[in-house]
C-alpha cells in the first residue's frame, strides 16, 4: 500500500469513527506505531484530527455536515490563529457557550480533547464534540436555520435563560464603532440571551470584519469583556479599543505555533476578563451569525 493510500484509509477511518486508538490504526493499516505517528502528525496538520493519549479525534468537516465546506478562503488561517488564541482563554473545567461561526468552530476543534462543559446552538459544533468522552455536551433545542445550521426561535431563548455559564464566545459579521453586528435579524434575540448567560462574553472577529455594519446590531463595545481578532488589523481600531472596557488581544497567523498577543505593545498576556455589562436587552431586534 502506498503512503498516500494508507494516508487516505486512516483518515477515513478517523472520520467515521469520530476516535481511534493508536493500537486500533496499526492493527488496521499494518504498519508500527511510528508510522502511524508520523501519518497522524500529517492528518493534523492539515486541521482535520487532533492527537491525544493513546488516539486521535476526528476534527475535519462532517460528511453531513457540511455548513463550512466551501467558506476556507485566503482568509482561513486568520480565522484558525484566532481559534488558538481564543483556547488558550478557557481553563479546564470551565463551562463555556459556544455560537455557530466559523471562527468559532475552529476554536471547537481546538477543545475536542479537553474536560469541559460546552453549550451550543450549532449542529456542527455539536456533531464535532459528540466524539469527545471529555466534554459534557449541552445542544440548545429550537428550529433549526439551514443556511448556519444554529437553533434559533422561542424554544432556543427559553433554554437559554435558564444556562449559566463562565464564558460565552460570539463570531460577529461586523465591527463599528457603534458595536458588533450580525446579518441575519432572525438570531440576535438568542445571541443576546447567550451574552446574558455568561460571566465573561468574548467575541472572535478576523480583522476583515471590522468597519463593517450589518444588519442588526447585537451590543455595544463595552458590553463584552474580549475581542480576539488577527494581528492584520488596522492601527486605527487598536486606538478605538485603547478606549473601550472591552481588552483586544491580536493572533498571528505567521505559524501554529505563535502564540496569542494582547493589543498593547507592552504586554503579551491574558489577564482575567472582569464581569461583563448586564446592559443588553433580551427583547431587542434578532441577528444571525456570520460565517
Amino acid at each position: 500500500m502506498s503512503t498516500d493510500a494508507r494516508r487516505e484509509r486512516l483518515r477515513d477511518h478517523v472520520r467515521t469513527q469520530g476516535f481511534a486508538a493508536l493500537g486500533e490504526l496499526t492493527s488496521i493499516l499494518g504498519v508500527s506505531e511510528s508510522t502511524v505517528r508520523r501519518d497522524l502528525e500529517t492528518l493534523e496538520d492539515a486541521g482535520e484530527a487532533r492527537r491525544t493519549h493513546g488516539g486521535v479525534y476526528w476534527t475535519g468537516q462532517s460528511e453531513t455536515i457540511t455548513t463550512f465546506r466551501g467558506h476556507r478562503d485566503d482568509g482561513w488561517p486568520r480565522k484558525q490563529a484566532i481559534g488558538r488564541a481564543a483556547a488558550e482563554l478557557i481553563d479546564d473545567g470551565d463551562t463555556i457557550l459556544l455560537d455557530g461561526g466559523s471562527t468559532v468552530y475552529e476554536l471547537a476543534r481546538l477543545i475536542v480533547n479537553r474536560p469541559l462543559q460546552v453549550v451550543t446552538n450549532s449542529l456542527p459544533v455539536a456533531h464535532l464534540l459528540s466524539t469527545s468522552d471529555s466534554i459534557d455536551l449541552i445542544m440548545i433545542g429550537g428550529c433549526v436555520r439551514r443556511r448556519t445550521s444554529v437553533t434559533i426561535g422561542p424554544m432556543a431563548d427559553a433554554m437559554l435563560a435558564d444556562i449559566n455559564v463562565a464564558k460565552t464566545f460570539l463570531s460577529v459579521a461586523g465591527v463599528t464603532e457603534r458595536g458588533f453586528f450580525n446579518s441575519d435579524m432572525m438570531l440576535v434575540e438568542s445571541e443576546r440571551a447567550m451574552l446574558a448567560a455568561a460571566d465573561q462574553t468574548i467575541v472572535l472577529a478576523d480583522s476583515s470584519k471590522f468597519g463593517k455594519v450589518s444588519l442588526s446590531q447585537i451590543c455595544g463595545l463595552n458590553d463584552v469583556g474580549r475581542v480576539v481578532t488577527d494581528s492584520e488589523l488596522d492601527n486605527r481600531w487598536i486606538q478605538t479599543f485603547d478606549s473601550c472596557l472591552a481588552e483586544l488581544m491580536l493572533a498571528t497567523s505567521s505559524n501554529s505555533d505563535t502564540q496569542p498577543t494582547s493589543a498593547a505593545p507592552s504586554s503579551t498576556s491574558c489577564p482575567p476578563l472582569p464581569p461583563q455589562s448586564s446592559s443588553i436587552s433580551s427583547n431587542q431586534a434578532d441577528s444571525a451569525n456570520s460565517l
